[in-house]
């Protein structure tokens, strides 16, 4: 949420253990989410939340013992004038529209059959103004009279605009340039649809996030050894019983997928039987060398 709303994020080790020698971290226990108040050139000042005091406080940090992450949509939500900041402020001005037609007020000019230019006619015409507005509050319906020569026009009348045409316009650009549509936020969505929305709106935000932290936290020497920040999701979890079946047996049939693994991603318990954790077609028969288990090198 701090990536949407401020456009970059900051993740910050808050206890983590240091290498006296390199004053580098070499394990991190506990991290927190925090926001970026100034820049330096190799330092930024972060607004963090201290749970020993309860309150949220500014501290300078290194650069690179922080992991800073920009949202990788910045154009689309951030910018000033980009699409979801033109349609924040389109709907500012829609509700204050509404506000104004909800609140009661008649808003009426009352032309009198006389011109006010003396002090006297003046006063008049503020009796007559403070007549009507007493008219109308003590009514219970709202009615007063006037006379035949006056005339009252009425303000707020309803005027016809296309801002709400605007905010639905603005909507679906939005939601395009986001790649999502409609079925995607009310969970109807189809499976290349689905697909879309993971790889071009969530897979492009896992990747800045797990570059940033694959940057600052395990650095040249942990890529060096092989060491990764990785992030994975369920393919098979919007998938319905019957898909599953069809998935179940094609990837088995095939030995793409044991048992044991096809069990995991449904959420069953691994089964102990040791064919279960081989790669066989249990459609074709078997001999003794193909079910054996394999045996280990040097045996």
């Amino acid at each position: 949420m701090t990536l949407f709303d401020k456009g970059c994020a900051v993740i910050v080790p808050v206890d983590s253990t240091v290498n006296p020698d390199t004053n580098q971290i070499v394990d991190i226990l506990t991290m927190r989410i925090g926001e970026v108040t100034q820049w330096f050139p190799k330092h930024v000042r972060v607004d963090l939340y201290n749970e020993t005091s309860g309150m949220r406080e500014e501290v300078v940090l290194e650069k690179r013992q922080v992991a800073i992450v920009e949202n990788p949509l910045y154009a689309v939500m951030n910018e000033p004038n980009s699409t979801l900041q033109r349609l924040i402020r389109k709907l500012s001005i829609l509700d204050a529209i509404d506000e104004q037609s909800g609140s009661g007020r008649l808003d009426l000019i009352i032309q009198l059959p006389y011109v006010i230019k003396s002090d006297a006619r003046r006063q008049q015409a503020e009796k007559r103004r403070e007549d009507i507005e007493f008219q109308l509050k003590g009514s219970q319906y709202g009615i007063a009279y006037t006379d035949g020569t006056e005339k009252i026009t009425q303000l707020n009348r309803p005027t016809e605009n296309n801002l709400l045409k605007q905010v639905e316009y603005l909507t679906a650009m939005l939601y395009g340039q986001l790649g999502i549509t409609e079925a995607v936020m009310n969970g109807t969505a189809d499976e290349a649809t689905m697909l879309n929305y993971y790889n071009r709106t969530v897979e492009p935000i896992l990747d800045a996030m797990i570059e940033a932290m694959q940057r600052s936290f395990i650095g040249i020497s942990g890529t060096e050894n092989k060491e990764r920040v990785r992030f994975f999701r369920d393919p098979f979890k919007f998938v319905t019983v019957s898909q599953l079946a069809e998935i179940a047996d094609k990837f088995s049939r095939n030995e793409i997928l044991s048992a044991n693994e096809i069990r995991d991603f449904m959420g069953l318990t691994p089964s102990k039987d040791p064919k279960a954790d081989q790669l066989i077609n249990s459609n074709m028969p078997q001999t003794e060398t193909a079910t054996a288990p394999a045996l280990k090198p040097g045996s």
